[in-house]
């Protein structure tokens, strides 16, 4: 019997192939609602009458699916918010899927913080979880202190918010030429714009313990702790994608999957997933007794992404994989967090310094999008001086969290030679 009833927040691919996918497939909500406010993409998914299709990329083809009754409401046109409003406190699952979690309270009176609080402050769900999926290791938690300051701190007892680990890559194809070539099937008619999801389906979830509550999406896996599976997340997939977005770059490339034939580059991605990132997180987290921090499980665990990040069906591009470098850059994110992560462990992260050289170039190519200094748009990559880089870092760390800074800086400038000799340049 349906019963269920999700309401999710932004109608991206992970929202529109995740959430909504796999609650329409499971047969068990009456409802499946998402708060969104782009009024090109309503129009066009209420035209189709509440259809729309996600292709997902496997390791031989794209498969099309064809979701239905999904209902788009923008939380900005009154009447749409009135029916937010009403089947929020009737939600048995909750999905934030957006760009970080600054977007919780961005919006006043409509921002997803204050909908979902005055959702749950007139709750009538048997249990209600809130999936956070955004990039952050404590989304869950800045979700529900937002919510909770505007409800007094009275979450409701039956209400949990749940971090996520969300493998799964994914990307909006907006150019025609690219949707005709892979074959993908649009949002829906009269719309350019294609979901492109890879099949990986393995989400992570914290437990939700909600007593004799059974969630409508039952193909999550709960963990106790979710912390080390995050950690594997950004310090291992993350952090090797940006290295081999990085790289790729300052090779010239313009698709993830010419690299799938460059050995040279794919052994320093498998060598730092390894040697550095792996090596790392299971000296910290083997006494979990968990396979994936094992070395068998950690080598299953890289080699099949490694695979999946250069999948020709997924046809990731370079520029979407590094942009937004400075946040990438961050000393506690996935480069530089990784090669401190490494070196509290005493490993050297040589392979993971070649992707942070890489980063800097990009950076440095891309100087005003990036809002670098003036001067220190220092131009050629292959000829700065150990000061130059420390400058750069000193610029992209600003009130973070600083360690390690000395022997990091070291490992960017020895890697400097060979990433040259690696690129050819």
């Amino acid at each position: 019997m349906s019963e269920h009833i999700l309401t999710g927040f932004g109608f991206g691919p992970i929202q529109a192939g995740l959430f909504a996918k796999e609650a329409f497939q499971s047969g068990n909500f009456a409802r499946i609602v998402v708060a969104e406010i782009d009024a090109e993409l309503i129009e066009a998914v209420r035209a189709n009458k509440g259809s729309y299709h996600v292709n997902v990329a496997k390791a031989d083809g794209i498969e099309v699916l064809k979701i239905d009754n999904v209902e788009l409401l923008d939380p900005n046109v009154e009447a749409d918010r009135k029916t937010l409003l009403e089947v929020l406190p009737q939600s048995t699952e909750i999905a934030t899927c957006l760009p970080s979690v600054s977007f919780y309270e961005a919006g006043r009176a409509n921002s997803v913080a204050s909908l979902i609080s005055e959702g749950l402050g007139h709750s009538s769900a048997a249990g209600t979880i809130v999936y956070a999926a955004e990039n952050n290791n404590h989304a869950a938690e800045i979700l529900q202190e937002a919510v909770g300051q505007r409800i007094g701190g009275q979450i409701p007892r039956n209400a949990r918010f749940l971090n996520t680990v969300i493998g799964k890559m994914s990307r909006v194809v907006t150019d025609p030429a690219e949707i005709a070539k892979l074959g993908l099937e649009t949002i829906a008619p009269g719309l350019e714009r294609a979901f492109l999801v890879e099949q990986f389906n393995r989400i992570l979830v914290s437990r939700a313990q909600i007593p004799d509550f059974k969630p409508g999406i039952e193909v999550f896996i709960e963990k106790d702790d979710l912390l080390p599976f995050e950690e594997a997340k950004l310090y291992g997939h993350n952090a090797v994608h940006s290295l081999l977005g990085f790289i790729g770059a300052v090779k010239g490339c313009t698709s993830m999957t010419e690299l799938k034939d460059d050995r040279a580059v794919m052994q320093i991605g498998r060598a730092a997933f390894l040697q550095e990132s792996g090596a790392a997180l299971i000296s910290k987290y083997a006494h979990l007794d968990d396979e994936l921090f094992t070395e068998a499980g950690f080598a299953d665990y890289a080699e099949d992404l490694l695979e999946r990040m250069t999948n020709p069906y997924l046809g990731d591009t370079v520029a979407r994989v590094v942009r937004d470098a400075v946040r990438k850059l961050r000393i506690d994110g996935r480069i530089f967090g990784t090669m401190r992560l490494a070196l509290e462990h005493g490993i050297e992260p040589k392979n993971m310094a070649l992707g942070a050289m890489a980063g800097i170039a990009v950076l440095l190519k891309n100087a005003e999008e990036n809002g670098l200094p003036d001067d220190m748009r220092f131009g050629d990559w292959r000829e700065l001086s150990e000061t130059e880089i420390e400058r750069i870092t000193n610029w992209l760390w600003t009130g973070q969290e600083i360690g390690y800074v000395e022997q990091i800086i070291r490992c960017i400038r020895k890697a400097g030679s060979e990433l040259e000799s690696l690129t050819g340049e």
